[in-house]
């Protein structure tokens, strides 16, 4: 590891000099309306910078290679709707897509729909929340939050050359139109920033009313349509119940009719094909059952697809031949794709998997919005193959690749190579671990490597490509991830080991899985830096609480580690939603076990590794000050064995910077941390300079 300057003491200024003898815990931080706050907050970024200043070339170049290796240009895949085909281009130096459309069968008349790089000009921060064509195609709808908190503006625009209207403020992103061609559904926050509302807006009177209201503060709404265009739906829903209503879509006007009302614990959700609805839930089934209903009795369901041990139910989409259905793996933690094909009396005439092109790797079904299509939109990736859409032919089985992103530059995706192996836990559960480095590098020594994990909500993390990790992998270092529980990488019983009472299987999991990687020979244990963002975060910091020399260099990205205090607030967002996630502190057993992992209430004198902390000043998830505390904790134990750094975006929220080329930008910053870390190349990157 090359040596940066060290922290000295005009350094340290932020947090000796902010430092409040009465608040040890930095709880004042939380007062956003202060002054001092704002001024910690850039003194710290200030701080920050003055430290990677000796890294800025190499944060440039690590900037450029990135904007060498990919096509700026990007015209997305063209998709037909009724009357007219719509697609997105993205100028080589533009932030933003431009979305246009030309009749069906008539590309040589192109129509403006919406020009989000002209929205964002003169904002800081953009963020499209959601767009939506009305059925007959003459209106858009669509929501944008100009600051990073997630609270969305809608407007309206009649097509194609009418100017956009604002007609609401605050509300949330989702928007839906039934099928009369003059209701728009929205959703509203609560004082929380809870989506608690559904409402309806009508184009003729721009009048509001509202659909639906959920009283209990543990469950979000929600709203869609089927595919086939009859019905409206509603859901409510906390992290492990749901309910759904339904609204005939014709007849936006009619009382919401409940499928079946709420039982603690089960889930479900559906969708619908002429005269039935297909309703995938886990009512005695933990990993998930397919049953179906007569759509004139909703509330009576039939078994189609069984429980089984070995396989979770992930996601069901109807056509009007029959469904495709998302089903995990549990053993090879990969998804599949599975078509059943129904004859006239409702049997499975045709029922098979679509083909992997790798395993492991990513498949999902792509935009296939006609209820009638017969050729399937697929999205493949993994690790080494970047995005490809394909179209499959359900008769016969024919292939045609529709587009692959291009790759460009010193290593291409055939130069790489992925391994997963199997990490085995304190318990003795075996842990799915992916690694990718170059072909030449891996197996042949210990390589410097980076750990990725996340492991909360059910959240799977299936095979990736990323253009960025190219100018990474190509200086010599692997990346791996660690699929723990908490994730959803080996289905839903994968996710219940990892919350709740399980919680602190995730930490373990992801320390066995570091140490795999060793005992492998394929991560040089002196160079290992972890890497988590939001709940990963979490993951990160209670990992190094538990074993602080496990890496040398810890990214946490608006990390979320004052989880105690955050669960004791119901006023804060997300809170009371996240009781079945972490569990109600106002519950004593709850209360210890999170006391127990909760990154903040857990430090301690200990060799902590270099650590670079990032936070969001809109971010609405997980608060500014979080990581704000972590680093003026970690600052004042002074026994950590590198720089301890937090970089906040005063401008942008949750996700990070909105523009493509600003996040390039900041992920170049954070990448130059990971080399230097790693001790990767920085003399030979110096020399070129």
């Amino acid at each position: 590891m090359k040596a940066q300057p060290p922290i000295s003491s005009a350094h340290r200024l932020p947090v000796t000099h902010f430092k409040r003898t009465d608040d040890p815990s930095w709880h004042w931080l939380e007062n956003r309306d202060e002054q001092e706050v704002v001024e910690f907050l850039e003194a710290a970024t200030a701080q920050c910078e003055r430290w990677l200043a000796p890294l800025y070339p190499l944060i440039e170049r690590l900037y450029q290679g990135h904007l060498a290796r990919r096509e700026l240009a990007v015209s997305g895949l063209k998709t037909p709707l009724e009357h007219y085909t719509y697609w997105s281009e993205t100028a080589a130096e533009a932030d933003y897509p431009h979305w246009w459309r030309h009749p069906n069968g008539d590309d040589n008349h192109r129509q403006s729909v919406l020009d989000l790089n002209s929205r964002a000009t003169q904002q800081p921060y953009f963020e499209l929340g959601d767009m939506a064509i009305s059925p007959d195609e003459q209106w858009l709808a669509w929501t944008e939050d100009s600051q990073g908190d997630e609270y969305f503006d809608l407007y309206l625009r009649r097509l194609p050359t009418g100017e956009p209207r604002k007609l609401l403020s605050a509300i949330g992103p989702e928007l839906t139109w039934a099928e009369d061609d003059r209701t728009l559904l929205y959703t509203h926050y609560d004082a929380t920033q809870r989506p608690a509302s559904i409402w309806c807006l009508r184009l003729d009177t721009e009048e509001s009313q509202l659909v639906f209201e959920e009283d209990d503060p543990e469950f979000w709404v929600g709203m869609g349509k089927t595919r086939s265009r009859r019905w409206l739906i509603l859901e409510t829903a906390s992290k492990d119940t749901s309910e759904c209503h339904l609204i005939p879509a014709q007849s936006p006007d009619a009382l919401p009719r409940c499928v079946r009302p709420r039982e603690s614990g089960v889930e479900y959700g559906l969708d619908h094909r002429p005269g039935y609805f297909y309703i995938l839930h886990n009512r005695e089934a933990p990993h998930f059952r397919l049953d179906m209903a007569h759509e004139d009795h909703p509330d009576q369901w039939q078994s189609l697809l069984p429980h089984r041990q070995t396989h979770t139910l992930e996601d069901v989409d109807a056509f009007e031949w029959g469904l495709v259905i998302a089903e995990r793996d549990h053993e090879h933690a990969q998804v599949h794709l599975r078509v059943i094909e129904f004859d006239s009396s409702h049997g499975a005439h045709e029922d098979y998997r679509l083909p992997l092109p790798q395993a492991p790797c990513s498949l999902m079904l792509g935009d296939t919005p006609d209820f009638d299509a017969r050729k399937l939109r697929l999205r493949e990736e993994s690790f080494t193959l970047p995005p490809r859409w394909i179209e499959h032919e359900l008769n016969g089985g024919k292939r045609r690749v529709l587009k692959t992103m291009p790759i460009h530059g010193d290593l291409l995706p055939e130069q790489l190579i992925c391994q997963r192996l199997w990490a085995t836990a304190p318990d003795g559960e075996r842990i799915p671990v992916s690694v990718v480095a170059r072909k030449e590098l891996l197996g042949k020594k210990p390589l410097p490597t980076l750990l990725y994990g996340y492991g909360a909500y059910g959240e799977v993390l299936d095979p990736w490509f990323s253009v960025s990790r190219l100018e990474l992998l190509s200086r010599g270092m692997a990346f791996a991830v660690a699929h723990v529980r908490g994730g959803g990488d080996r289905g839903e019983p994968w996710y219940l080991a990892g919350k709740l009472e399980h919680k602190e299987n995730s930490f373990r999991d992801f320390l066995a899985a570091r140490n795999a990687l060793v005992d492998a020979e394929l991560a040089d244990g002196e160079r290992i830096a972890a890497y988590g963002a939001s709940a990963g975060g979490l993951l990160v910091g209670a990992s190094l609480n538990l074993d602080p020399l496990a890496f040398c260099a810890a990214v946490l990205d608006v990390p979320f580690v004052d989880v105690l205090r955050t669960m004791e607030n119901p006023d804060l967002p997300l809170t009371t939603a996240e009781y079945s996630e972490w569990g109600n502190p106002n519950e004593p057993d709850a209360r210890r076990r999170i006391r127990a992992y909760s990154p903040l209430d857990n430090l301690t004198a200990q060799p902590y590794p270099a650590v670079f902390l990032q936070g969001s000043w809109h971010d609405s998830r997980v608060p500014y000050w979080e990581p704000a505390k972590l680093y003026a904790r970690l600052t004042e134990l002074g026994t950590a064995r590198g720089p301890v750094l937090l970089h906040t975006d005063m401008e942008s929220g949750h996700g990070g910077a909105s523009g493509r080329f600003k996040a390039w930008r900041d992920n170049a910053r954070q990448d130059a941390f990971i080399l230097w870390a790693l001790g990767l190349n920085v003399r030979q990157e110096e020399e070129q300079a």
